[in-house]
């Protein structure tokens, strides 16, 4: 299956942090939802481009989840309401970032990859999801209409855990945290994939089942390269010495990176997984071609003595002994049938059958 393209705008000769977006739109329009909540309140609204960005008051934890980026003027908004730096905000509409941690004066900026598995094409779809956290104050941006942090905003809303009496800096963990369940999930289903290829390999072992280990191993590749580089962001994050980032969050960031590095795990062994059943395929189909030629050799050795005595009694002599003998044909027969049933007996003798 062809890899999805991005179309990418021209920024030769502009100045950096010029805000152009880059990928490719995925909503017709943008979903923004604001969360305000603190220990004891929580207040949830869908809001529209339109809406007055203010910073948080009081002890009040604010996250703007925006779905859809496609949207420069939103974009530019606001990073003027929060003073996000440029080059923030251009890394937000280059939607083809490598997973990494940027940190800044006033803010702490992380790039993610989300992943989801489509069984029926053996697709990973990726997904660039943007997290932008200071005091008091988390944006997310997410690509596609889907919500990603559905549990996590489930958690916020009943109250579960220890999101609503921490800050933004356990907020992105959470919703990094969440990202990284759905690697496990996507990986789930590539088991279940690589176990049905397995089956297929030892009993009918086809065109379609080499293509199906080779799309695969394309696509972990894409797993691979949305992981590897997230373990070190992780890794910076645990060990960032900023003020936006509370000490008690790095216990559950270094959790979080063992995590991480658990999925590289799982990768890099489901790859060696479909290596080795595409060995296991090359071999099965060797396999059926020398139990083919197997075949083909033996009914050759029964016909060779077979055709031997048809061409001797099937000259065009006048005088041949049992030519004119009126048993000849039977017993020409019984001769034939004696070759063929000694042939396959001393074949079975010998393990051949």
């Amino acid at each position: 299956m062809p890899k999805q393209k991005f179309k990418k705008v021209k920024k030769t000769g502009l100045s950096p942090g010029s805000l152009i977006f880059t990928g490719k739109q995925k909503v017709q329009q943008t979903n923004i939802t604001l969360t305000r909540y603190s220990p004891d309140n929580i207040q949830e609204q869908n809001i529209t481009p339109d809406h007055t960005f203010k910073s948080p008051a009081n002890d009040e934890m604010v996250w703007y989840d925006i779905r859809g980026v496609h949207d420069v003027t939103l974009v530019e908004k606001i990073g003027a309401a929060f003073q996000i730096h440029p080059l923030v905000l251009e890394d937000v509409l280059e939607t083809n970032q490598r997973p990494k941690l940027e940190e800044y004066e006033n803010g702490i900026f992380l790039v993610v990859r989300a992943l989801s598995f489509d069984q029926s094409a053996l697709a990973i779809h990726a997904e660039q999801v943007a997290i932008y956290f200071s005091n008091k104050l988390l944006i997310s941006f997410q690509e596609d209409k889907t919500d990603l942090f559905e549990g996590v905003r489930t958690r916020i809303t009943s109250g579960r855990g220890k999101i609503r009496s921490r800050g933004a800096d356990y907020l992105a963990y959470a919703l990094i945290d969440n990202i990284v369940d759905y690697y496990f999930d996507v990986l789930d289903k590539v088991e279940e994939e690589i176990d049905r290829i397995e089956d297929e390999v030892l009993t009918n072992p086809g065109m379609q089942v080499k293509s199906s280990i080779h799309q695969l191993k394309r696509e972990l590749l894409t797993v691979r390269k949305s992981v590897n580089p997230l373990r070190e962001a992780i890794s910076r994050f645990s060990k960032a010495e900023h003020d936006l980032i509370d000490e008690s969050s790095k216990l559950f960031l270094r959790d979080l990176h063992d995590h991480i590095i658990q999925i590289m795990d799982m990768v890099e062994n489901y790859r060696d997984t479909l290596s080795g059943l595409q060995d296991l395929y090359l071999s099965e189909l060797s396999y059926k071609m020398n139990s083919v030629m197997q075949m083909l050799t033996i009914i050759a050795t029964i016909f060779i003595p077979l055709s031997f005595l048809a061409g001797v009694y099937g000259m065009n002599f006048d005088h041949i002994p049992e030519l004119h003998w009126q048993y000849s044909y039977y017993v020409f027969w019984g001769v034939i049938v004696f070759i063929i049933g000694g042939s396959l007996y001393y074949f079975r003798r010998k393990g051949w059958l």
